[in-house]
């Protein structure tokens, strides 16, 4: 457990940057990515959403990032906090009673998307949809790239300034630079798998890391083509501690994922 973070600054300071993505409540993972960054000198983050939602430790969550600022977008599993049709749900009322209201208030002022400069564009899923996949197509049932013509029809929003688009939504680490636009998913920090049913289909890191990306600026004179260079980190944690949190918390599927990585 980090007991202090770096302070932060403005992301379109000098240096590398951060990418965070769909914590979902996992606390302990998210203090180990946090770690990993300060002792790599990273002090600009952002975060991508879906940060507390699950059955682990949204209060933990909140106590790690309520001191930080960071730039932050509003995951769909996130927004079903803050909808009134959702609060019936055991799993929800859970998460929003371990909030509380400071929590919720930071939570319902998040944008859904944003720019960040210089250029650097945050959604959650895509820019018009916050359940949808940008790199990925599942209809096979598992996650194959999409083709840059789709890629880009999605991206038909972003403003033409903005060369660097970060999403997560998928929980899967990949790049792709399409029409001179990169777009980088960093992974999952909190979870490294999970399944679906619209479409069936299931997301596997494979491993039991947390996992976040740090980008750089690109040095131009050694490469022309990109802006940003991207390293994907898979970073260790007590993944067991969390996986036995799920089942405690009535969600083995989620205990099995965090153990294994597998869906």
């Amino acid at each position: 457990m980090i007991t202090q973070t770096p302070p932060m600054t403005s992301p379109n300071a000098a240096g590398p940057l951060a990418v965070l993505a769909d914590i979902h409540g996992n606390a302990t993972a998210l203090a180990a990515v946090l770690a990993d960054a300060s002792r790599r000198g990273v002090t600009r983050l952002v975060n991508l959403g879906d940060t507390f939602y699950g059955p682990l430790d949204p209060a933990g969550t909140w106590r790690l990032l309520r001191d930080m600022t960071i730039p932050t977008v509003l995951g769909n599993q996130d927004r079903i906090l803050l909808e009134p049709g959702w609060q019936s749900v055991p799993a929800i009322r859970a998460a929003r009673e371990a909030l509380r209201p400071d929590g919720l208030a930071w939570l319902a002022r998040l944008p859904a998307r944003t720019v960040v400069d210089p250029g650097i564009y945050l959604c959650h899923g895509t820019p018009g949809n916050d359940t949808a996949y940008l790199l990925e197509d599942v209809s096979s049932g598992s996650p194959r790239l999409r083709p840059c013509a789709d890629i880009l029809a999605d991206l038909a929003a972003v403003p033409d300034d903005c060369s660097l688009v970060l999403t997560g939504h998928s929980h899967c680490q990949g790049a792709v630079t399409c029409g001179g636009i990169m777009v980088v998913n960093p992974g999952s920090v909190g979870l490294p798998a999970y399944d679906d049913d619209s479409p069936p289909h299931a997301m596997a890191a494979g491993t039991p890391q947390a996992r976040y990306a740090v980008l750089a600026p690109a040095q131009r004179e050694a490469d022309t083509d990109a802006l940003w260079t991207v390293e994907f980190a898979a970073v260790d944690y007590d993944w067991k501690s969390a996986a036995r949190l799920a089942e405690a918390n009535g969600r083995p599927d989620w205990a099995r994922w965090l153990v294994t990585g597998k869906a």
